[in-house]
């Protein structure tokens, strides 16, 4: 691991602000270097406001995306709901439909198959609309690349509204409305909505003619706060307000599915990592094995018993999710030992009968073991399909950019991209996809960096200074949970390696004369017990143990030397 300590901000701005909020200088110093430097700045980060949810007028189209809906109701036209397999499609369909059907009745949702028809927009889903008498199609989560799609839709009388996040090409598709904050032409004030949160956009806008405000919209935020949760975008400006109270309805009022899943694992207070790691793998295993209209299905279930049979039929995919990443993996692993590709600046592997539903989950896995930006295919009807994964500061997006001339069809975002290729190309695209990575890497980012917030001595970390801590969620991107270097603790002699093959690290720690310990644990770190032994450093964030109800601050190890 490489340890980089964060660029300290100008030492007169840290004590002016830790005078203004009445907190101590490590706790200013983290704030400004997220940007928060007036006292109202803070009071804005640690009490997010729904007054702070911009005008959904402000994006572009979304003028015409209401006016459209609203001549659909109009003339009671049928209007098909549309959106991707993964947790921010079916959250972002369960979103907008359920939120329809509470003003008109002729809504039907529609999910495309993983393997029949592939990520995004189908040919099959456009013929379902013609063939049911859909004559509006309003496509979450996608979309933003189908120009084909959306003409083929055109000449059959069926109009598209597109609400999407992804990067846009060089052409935006001829669709009544296409919602993206990220076109150059959108002026929208945020552009790292997920694609639940411009579905969420769309009703709030919807809302507006019908005297609704942003209050009459809260109930909806569980949806939107899991979607940004499992799509890992930035949790700054928008997406903090709608994730802060978004996990208020999922801990409060949340609706019968998600109630069920929590009903399900038996949690009580869920924290935006909870969602990360225990909803969103949930929703996400029905689209991954069975189907996406599952995890809707269970989304939007109005009567909690039935939302508890859905939840335990998802209960048992997961399971079976679980065994298959585990599987593939292992063999995915076998194929780079095999090849003698462990030196190499990036990972692609291939098998044809891989379950297309995990190899996005096994490519994060290779990321842990060899940390590079990797690909796993598998067969996907007569073409190869990939799950593409980056590590930090790696753009895999325009590197699969820069290899398209073997590429039919690809789309996604820095860290996570999707593609299909013909079969006779896998091996040109594996070799140039290497020379690509090799070429524009910064061999620094093969390494993974842990960046460090503050150095701080173990005497610092109090009731409150943990509390405010707490009160910096919810943790994502652009705003992780702190992490703290402490130089020259020891552990009190009852060290160990803990977990079924002792992979974990427990101990307890403490600095200098102070005897005060702090219970230490570290996930995946057993192989350090040897550095224990005398004084040695550390890196962690703070966590809360609970233990025979009793609570106390344990220190979440990341990395020791």
């Amino acid at each position: 691991m490489r340890w980089t300590l964060k660029t300290q901000p100008p030492k007169s701005k840290i004590h002016k602000l830790a005078e203004d909020l009445q907190v101590n200088t490590t706790i200013a110093q983290i704030l400004c270097q997220r940007n928060i430097e007036t006292f109202e700045e803070a009071k804005r980060y640690f009490r997010p406001s729904l007054k702070d949810i911009h005008d959904p007028f402000l994006m572009k189209d979304m003028d015409l995306a209401v006016a459209r809906i609203e001549t659909a109701i109009a003339n009671n036209e049928n209007i098909l709901v549309y959106g991707d397999y993964d947790v921010d499609g079916t959250t972002a369909v369960s979103l907008v439909a359920s939120y329809l059907k509470t003003i008109y009745p002729n809504i039907a949702t529609y999910i495309p198959d993983r393997y029949a028809e592939g990520y995004g927009v189908s040919y099959m889903g456009i013929d379902f609309a013609q063939d049911n008498d859909f004559s509006l199609i309003i496509a979450l989560d996608c979309g933003i690349k189908a120009i084909d799609k959306v003409a083929y839709a055109t000449k059959k009388n069926i109009d598209f509204i597109i609400c999407d996040h992804h990067k846009p090409g060089d052409e935006i598709p001829k669709a009544v409305a296409v919602l993206n904050a990220k076109r150059e032409d959108c002026n929208y004030p945020f552009d790292e909505l997920c694609g639940c949160g411009v579905g969420f956009k769309l009703i709030q806008a919807l809302g507006v003619s019908r005297d609704q405000t942003i209050e009459d919209f809260v109930p909806y935020l569980d949806l939107v706060a899991t979607a940004i949760a499992a799509d890992i975008v930035p949790m700054n400006g928008e997406n903090r307000v709608l994730a802060y109270h978004g996990l208020q309805v999922i801990n409060q009022n949340p609706r019968n599915g998600i109630k069920a899943i929590i009903h399900q694992v038996k949690k009580t207070e869920l924290t935006i990592t909870d969602v990360v790691f225990t909803i969103a793998p949930r929703i996400n295993a029905a689209g991954r094995m069975k189907h996406g209209n599952y995890a809707v299905e269970l989304l939007t279930e109005m009567d909690f018993d039935s939302a508890v049979d859905f939840a335990a039929a998802i209960e048992i995919f997961n399971a079976d999710r679980k065994n298959l990443d585990k599987k593939i993996t292992d063999e995915a692993i076998i194929q780079i030992i095999d090849n003698d590709e462990e030196q190499g600046f990036s990972t692609v592997v291939y098998k044809e009968d891989w379950h297309k539903g995990v190899i996005g989950i096994v490519a994060s896995r290779l990321i842990e073991k060899y940390y590079r930006p990797t690909l796993v295919f598998t067969k996907s009807g007569d073409k190869l399909a990939a799950s593409a994964r980056s590590v930090k500061g790696f753009d895999v997006y325009n590197a699969l950019q820069a290899c398209e001339e073997f590429i039919e069809q690809f789309g996604g975002h820095k860290y996570a991209a999707g593609l299909t290729l013909l079969p006779e190309n896998y091996e040109n695209f594996k070799n140039k996809f290497e020379e690509v990575v090799k070429a524009t890497i910064d061999k620094e980012l093969l390494t993974p960096e842990i960046a460090i917030d503050a150095e701080i001595d173990l005497s610092e970390i109090t009731p409150k200074f943990f509390r405010i801590i707490q009160q910096m969620a919810p943790f994502g991107p652009m705003n992780m949970r702190p992490v703290f270097k402490t130089r020259c603790v020891r552990d009190n002699g009852y060290g160990k390696q803990v977990g079924a093959d002792k992979t974990h690290l427990k101990l307890n720690v403490f600095q200098g004369d102070n005897k005060k310990t702090f219970n230490s644990i570290g996930f995946g770190l057993g192989d350090k017990m040897e550095f224990v032994q005398n004084d040695f450093d550390i890196v962690y964030a703070l966590d809360e143990n609970e233990w025979n109800g009793y609570k106390s601050i344990q220190l979440l190890l990341k990395d020791l030397k």
